[in-house]
């Protein structure tokens, strides 16, 4: 008997860009992506029905709704969210939350990493960023988590950062290096995307699968002073060893 294809709904506004992916497992059906500070509540609706209907797909097609969770820009995140809980109620389908970090870290190809850890670094204001660490271990397809997403002032850099050969990428990387952080320490700048990409978005989405049924809603990840919190569904605890 043939598995019925999954088709997923993946949408991204959590920092400087607009990114919307439809997927049937790993094919990729229509795609959009635009840097964008702001001007998201505007944008992000008619792309989605834009690239639905390039695919010739109907909400009630779809297997799961994808989205990022953070962390992110407030705004950012409230549009993306808001869009995703509402297609997902309408639909009556399944809605899964994707961090930032962790879109971030899966873009990056195991050939890229080279067996370094792996640092998504995002700029989050106040002269602060958004961090995660990750590496690929033995045959894994992605990249694990070894720590959990933290906010940590530039001038804590030291913190975080190992004295091991590291791959750093986003918005965070180049202020670090400004700051003169980076100094002395074994590291390289991935030139690659600096934004979350909905087609990451979706295929990690696919890996882990439709939630369990009541499974609560894709909540905003906020790591900012004592009103810090994880959504519900994502476990931010470091990988064992």
């Amino acid at each position: 008997m043939t598995q019925k294809a999954m088709r997923i709904l993946a949408l991204d506004t959590a920092l400087n860009a607009c990114s919307v992916a439809l997927s049937e497992d790993e094919t990729i059906l229509a795609f959009h992506h635009e840097e964008r500070a702001r001007g998201h509540a505007e944008t992000l609706l008619p792309i989605i029905k834009s690239l639905m209907t390039e695919a010739h797909t109907r909400f009630e097609d779809l297997d799961m709704i994808a989205v990022s969770v953070g962390p992110g820009t407030f705004t950012g995140l409230r549009i993306g969210l808001a869009a995703a809980r509402g297609i997902a109620i309408a639909a009556n389908k399944p809605c899964l939350g994707i961090t930032t970090l962790n879109t971030l870290a899966a873009s990056v190809p195991a050939e890229l990493a080279d067996g370094r850890i792996i640092i998504p670094a995002i700029d989050a204001r106040r002269k602060e960023i958004y961090v995660q660490s990750y590496r690929y271990e033995d045959n894994s397809a992605r990249p694990t988590s070894i720590d959990a997403p933290q906010a940590v002032e530039i001038s804590a850099a030291h913190t975080f950062l190992p004295d091991t050969p590291f791959l750093i990428l986003g918005s965070g990387g180049p202020l670090l290096k400004e700051a003169g952080q980076l100094e002395g320490l074994s590291f390289e700048l991935a030139d690659l995307e600096p934004n979350p990409d909905a087609r990451v978005i979706a295929a990690l989405a696919r890996e882990r699968g439709v939630p369990v049924e009541g499974s609560p809603p894709p909540a905003p990840l906020y790591l900012r002073g004592p009103d810090a919190k994880l959504p519900g569904g994502i476990d931010p605890t470091p990988a064992k060893k």
